[in-house]
């Protein structure tokens, strides 16, 4: 029989009509606020992060494929074009995981654990960008609003499942091999900005030399938001041809490939992989990731500020827990008197305590759960807490449920409280039996 637990039961039934239930249900509610804080933090940044990331993933793609010389600048494709008669496209399509190490020998030995991808690439899709100006048309005459923008050549291939949801309005562009569309997808930010929507007509200039300029007319098909204004404000979608048109290349020309991954996790594995074991050596495959750093950077970040809210408010529930430990063990010191008189050891004792503030945990967490992942709910459902979406690229706070996570979240919160809980614990040892029974 495990005679400190079965105490500890009966002191967390007999504690109910004690004094000491305020300092109790204190705790209970400390620990079940904290617990429903770090759901509704770990939601709501895994959320964030996962919005935010599909967004930049379902328009540039996980991996580019460009010349080497563009490598470094996406834009820099326009000026070195590739074919796309090559022997990983578009079978590169149906690769599947990989095996692949953790890290690789700067000299060139491998070393690491030998690890498979969680899944393999889902699509590949060519592209050109170029740079210039557009300006709208009304009725037949020219307005004065003109900014530059650049222009993103799809092909037949595009990946609509990726970006169609961002379509608000008309429809996706209609690319076919056996003729050249005269439509264009522009987003929102640049549809106010330019006074034009589905149906109007757009005029774009590109600058081919100093003197030399090549003019193009689109009609508007459809508009796009992404919810990334940074991005939205500079690129339209047009047919693939147009562009290769405008700068004179040959039907098989591209500025480069883009993969999308099947899991967002394979991206580094992936991105080493095709650079080195499939590609010819003239080519260069980059994640996006390292393309735009600083958006990726800043949104690492919030992993830091995620760390920052956890330890907070579990340092808050801790001490709180202590504080009602610390008010248990000096209302029950009569009985510790006792139990010390009839022969049972300090460590024993402490247990008891140990035990019923496990009990009040548990309770706490168990309350935290249900109200943290009640509030998500709630969130995800219906949306209650908006966001302005030209600061934070989302215009509702997402929720992400992380089961995992919060299953760690609960199991770390449960084992650092009573790991701390054990100091104040040791009060017991302080407790003279005589004096303690004296005074009963």
């Amino acid at each position: 029989m495990n005679l400190p637990l079965f105490l500890a039961r009966g002191v967390a039934k007999g504690g109910s009509q004690s004094i000491s239930r305020t300092i109790i249900g204190i705790a209970v509610a400390a620990v079940a606020i904290s617990m429903a804080v770090m759901v509704l933090a770990s939601a709501l940044i895994s959320g964030f992060k996962s919005e935010i990331s599909a967004k930049i993933f379902g328009f540039w793609g996980h991996i580019h494929i460009t010349e080497e010389q563009a490598a470094s600048d996406i834009m820099l494709t326009s000026e070195f074009p590739i074919s796309n008669r090559q022997e990983f496209y578009p079978g590169l399509a149906d690769l599947g995981p990989i095996e692949y190490r953790d890290f690789t020998d700067p000299l060139g030995g491998n070393g690491g654990e030998l690890r498979t991808t969680q899944a393999g690439v889902k699509h590949i899709q060519q592209f050109i960008l170029l740079p210039g100006i557009i300006s709208s048309f009304q009725e037949g005459e020219r307005l004065a609003d003109t900014e530059p923008l650049i222009l993103k050549g799809i092909a037949e291939d595009f990946g609509w499942d990726d970006f169609g949801q961002y379509l608000v309005e008309g429809e996706p562009l209609n690319v076919v091999p056996d003729s050249t569309s005269r439509d264009i997808l522009i987003s929102n930010s640049t549809a106010r900005r330019l006074r034009i929507g589905v149906g109007d007509r757009v005029d774009f200039v590109y600058f081919s030399g100093l003197r030399e300029e090549k003019n193009r007319a689109f009609t508007v098909r459809g508009i796009y938001k992404t919810g990334l204004e940074e991005y939205d404000s500079k690129f339209a979608i047009v047919d693939i041809k147009q562009l290769r048109r405008l700068l004179n290349w040959q039907d098989d020309q591209v500025g480069g490939f883009e993969v999308i991954l099947e899991d967002i996790d394979d991206l580094d594995a992936f991105s080493d992989y095709i650079h080195y074991d499939v590609l010819p050596q003239h080519l260069y495959a980059d994640s996006i990731r390292n393309k735009l750093r600083e958006l990726f950077n800043w949104l690492d970040i919030q992993d830091y500020n995620g760390i920052i809210i956890l330890i907070l408010v579990v340092l808050v529930a801790i001490i709180n827990m202590m504080t009602a430990l610390l008010i248990l063990i000096l209302e029950r010191t009569n009985m510790i008197g006792t139990l010390k008189a009839l022969g049972q050891h300090n460590w024993g004792i402490r247990k008891i305590f140990l035990y019923y503030a496990g009990f009040i945990v548990v309770v706490g967490l168990l309350l935290g759960n249900g109200l943290g992942l009640g509030l998500a709910w709630v969130q995800k459902t219906y949306g209650v807490v908006q966001l302005d979406e030209e600061s934070y690229y989302l215009a509702v706070a997402p929720i992400k449920l992380e089961w995992l996570t919060i299953l760690g979240l609960n199991v770390g919160t449960f084992c650092v409280t009573l790991l701390f809980l054990v100091l104040p614990s040791y009060l017991v040892t302080k407790i003279d039996p005589v004096k303690a029974i004296r005074f009963k």
